[in-house]
């Protein structure tokens, strides 16, 4: 697994991951909040498969 999810990226997978984590315990939306999960994980493991399938990577170029 090559990381393709950069810094920013990042970030707002974990807040996007929280806040759906979040609305769900306190009962706003239903259960598929814990899709919030998703974003969790690719944010912790910097790599997200679908980024692979399409062909894309927010990590900014590295230097040769």
């Amino acid at each position: 697994m090559k990381t393709n999810v950069g810094g920013i990226d990042r970030i707002l997978r974990i807040v996007l991951g929280l806040v759906l984590i979040a609305l769900t315990l306190t009962g706003t939306i239903g259960v598929w909040g814990w899709i919030g999960v998703v974003p969790l994980a690719t944010a912790a493991f910097g790599f997200c498969p679908l980024y692979t399938v399409l062909g894309f990577s927010s990590c900014p170029a590295k230097k040769v």
